[in-house]
């Protein structure tokens, strides 16, 4: 496995990686498939302390994370959102691990940046596990907050202070 900084040329794969929780689950509570041009100008606005990776694996993308802004207030450019994805044929294989720690050092080294949040659909029992093998700290649940597969979801707030 080879973890790196995402390009252009995975956008493909990326796409369908996040497509497929669109339209199979809930880590995402975004009710309609993006579009190759939605992710084209998702890539362009990660620059700077803002950064997609990817897990390759015998040529194939694997997986995401991204450390996206938070809120768009200035206060908050401190702050980053983390999200990871891992391909349904490529879960359980230590993916998600490897990009969190990668991703995680990445936002260490970047002296701009304090805290990373990861907002979790409740019941993403592996996420939750994930978030807290890397110290994330639970910061409290909002409560049908989004509505998909017919019905109404909470969302679970981690925190990390670098």
């Amino acid at each position: 496995m080879i973890i790196r900084k995402a390009e252009e040329r995975d956008l493909p794969e990326i796409l369908e990686i996040y497509n497929y929780e669109v339209l199979n689950g809930v880590a995402t509570l975004d009710l309609h498939e993006k579009t190759l041009q939605d992710r084209e100008y998702w890539f362009h606005k990660h620059t700077g302390s803002h950064i997609i990776i990817v897990a390759e694996i015998d040529g194939k993308i694997g997986g995401y994370a991204s450390l996206s802004p938070y809120r768009e207030k200035e206060a908050y450019k401190s702050t980053v959102e983390l999200s990871i994805y891992v391909g349904a044929e490529f879960r359980r294989q230590g993916i998600a691990k490897a990009l969190m720690r990668e991703i995680l050092e990445i936002a260490r080294k970047d002296k701009s940046l304090h805290t990373v949040v990861s907002v979790i659909t409740s019941g993403n029992e592996a996420s939750e596990k994930l978030h807290k093998a890397f110290d994330f700290k639970y910061c409290g649940t909002l409560r049908e907050v989004g509505f998909k597969n017919g019905s109404f979801r909470d969302i679970d707030n981690f925190e990390l202070i670098l």
